[in-house]
């Protein structure tokens, strides 16, 4: 007992002690830094929704008379009311969760199967067709507009929420394809040899083997193609004409007008409208981080 005391009471040594109080000075200062700049991040993120969560609850008068940074005098529904009353507000969500939907499944498919046949299949050309696809991501919505609503008028398309459905799920598959295939050409070429000697064929190599492995990567994109596509505005604005077919992110353009304007409504048109993909994106977070971790193979 007296030895180990008077081992763990020796003292540390002068050089020692100033090259920690060193790193603790250079390794100091960063880390406070970064915080600080997550945390304006948030604050500059968060912000627009306060502006929206304050003024949602205000009556005409009340914003004219204390401004928009002010807090409600008393809760006041009636702008969130008057809104969703006048742009059929269920329909629109009903739309938006159909083409969210759809547009997430279809483009996660898409993604995959291409992805396959790049990283697996090791199809020819395939740096050239992955040279493709990251070109196909980055073309503007506005280069595109005027092709795809001739393709539309064509198949009879035009005004259905399918052509919106199609449209963005060969655009959200780009990516996915992308990301996807990156993943896969570090596939473990041992798992897929032991699969093959079991007598294996392609397909249950695909189903059975490679999907479990990238199922929360899968997980990932479904998400981001869901948030992505929910909040869509110009190829909707231009495909879906008719108010029975259009989104809620066309709705919360109901509220200006050329020569009107009302805040409080377009505040809680802005409520309104974030609402349900934020609550989407809280209910799979797990799910997205874990597909972020679990998502790579090793």
């Amino acid at each position: 007992m007296s030895v180990q005391a008077s081992h763990s009471t020796q003292p540390v040594p002068p050089k020692k002690r100033q090259k920690s109080v060193t790193a603790s000075k250079r390794h100091g200062v960063a880390p406070w830094l970064v915080l600080g700049a997550v945390m304006f991040t948030v604050l500059a993120w968060l912000f627009p929704l306060w502006m929206a969560v304050v003024n949602a609850f205000k009556t005409p008068q009340d914003f004219l008379n204390s401004g928009s940074l002010s807090l409600p005098k008393s809760l006041d529904f009636s702008s969130i009311t008057k809104f969703w009353t006048d742009v059929d507000f269920n329909r629109k969500l009903f739309n938006s969760i159909q083409v969210s939907f759809w547009v997430a499944l279809f483009g996660v498919i898409l993604s995959f199967l291409t992805a396959y046949a790049i990283g697996i299949g090791r199809v020819k050309g395939r740096n050239v067709v992955l040279g493709l696809f990251m070109v196909a991501f980055t073309i503007p919505q506005e280069a595109l507009i005027y092709p795809l609503y001739k393709m539309a008028k064509i198949l009879n398309l035009y005004d259905s929420i399918w052509s919106v459905i199609i449209i963005f799920s060969v655009l959200q598959s780009a990516f996915g394809t992308y990301m996807l295939s990156s993943v896969l050409s570090e596939f473990p070429g041992e798992i897929l040899e032991a699969a093959e000697i079991d007598g294996a064929g392609s397909f249950r190599i695909m189903w059975n083997v490679v999907l479990p492995i990238v199922r929360p990567t899968m997980m990932v994109l479904a998400t981001f193609f869901f948030i992505w596509t929910w909040n869509e505005f110009l190829i909707p604005l231009v495909m879906l004409p008719s108010n029975d077919s259009q989104t809620v992110a066309l709705s919360m353009a109901i509220t200006t007008g050329q020569y009107t304007s009302d805040p409080t409504t377009r505040a809680a048109a802005a409520l309104v409208g974030l609402l349900p993909s934020l609550g989407f994106f809280l209910v799979f977070q797990r799910t997205l981080m874990r597909g972020v971790t679990l998502g790579a193979v090793k």
